[in-house]
């Protein structure tokens, strides 16, 4: 599945969270979610290496205690997309492309990660995944990115505001006049392009929307869309735990 192509799925994983310390070794099920996460991923075949990158001695214990290869990483880095260069700067041979998996996404569909290697082979510099939002409350959400995109599927925009904005029309009238679209941030990176854009600088959509991705639209890149039919169930917060709890999915 992965298109001939040497491709690493890299979990980056920190223990310091702002709205959610020690997250990646929540125990879920019996399980740290980092386990959960890893072995999602491991279930998709092809994969040349699946590496956790942390800056936490006590998640490199863990993960290691499963099984899983740990490379550790700078405390300073302000995304994944930044951990993931960093590995990929330690790693000597040649890689095709990475593929960025949050270690909060012990949910994520290996189908989802098979959608994303389907475009391996247009060898487009980003990748990333799109879903049709179908309910108000997503759309209207300002915690959920929405984005806009080209006839070829490239991103033009992504906003945590709904986009586009239907002028004349009421807003409970919007998903029944246009199809409307949320971000999945489940990444794929030509490698040469993912050591070019760790090195831009923040840009003023980004500082705006706090968007990470508009940095590279900024600078010219394009990203490539492929739209998924599976829902992510990401754990950001305790609350976000509570409710999966709730739901009995573990």
């Amino acid at each position: 599945m992965m298109q001939d192509k040497k491709v690493i799925a890299i979990i980056p994983a920190r223990f310091a969270s702002t709205r959610f310390p020690g997250k990646p070794l929540v125990d879920l099920g019996g399980k740290p979610m980092i386990q959960r996460t890893y072995e999602r991923v491991m279930a998709v075949q092809g994969w040349h290496r699946v590496v956790i990158a942390t800056d936490d001695l006590q998640i490199k214990v863990v993960a290691e205690g499963f099984g899983a290869e740990v490379i550790m990483t700078h405390a300073d880095h302000v995304s994944g997309t930044d951990r993931c260069a960093e590995v990929l700067s330690k790693i000597s041979e040649d890689i095709d492309y990475v593929v960025n998996i949050q270690g909060d996404e012990p949910f994520i569909e290996p189908a989802q990660l098979q959608e994303l290697a389907s475009g391996f082979t247009s060898n487009a510099p980003i990748l990333t995944l799109i879903k049709q939002i179908k309910d108000a409350d997503t759309l209207f959400s300002v915690n959920t990115p929405k984005v806009v995109v080209n006839s070829r599927g490239e991103a033009l925009y992504f906003s945590r505001q709904t986009i586009p904005h239907l002028r004349g029309k009421a807003t409970e009238q919007w998903l029944a006049s246009h199809t409307y679209f949320k971000h999945i941030g489940l990444y794929a990176y030509r490698a040469d392009i993912l050591m070019e854009i760790s090195q831009l600088k923040p840009s003023p959509l980004e500082l705006a929307e706090s968007l990470e991705q508009l940095r590279w639209l900024e600078n010219g890149y394009v990203i490539q869309t492929i739209e998924t039919q599976y829902e992510t169930m990401g754990i950001d917060t305790p609350e976000d735990l509570e409710k999966i709890k709730k739901m009995g999915l573990v």
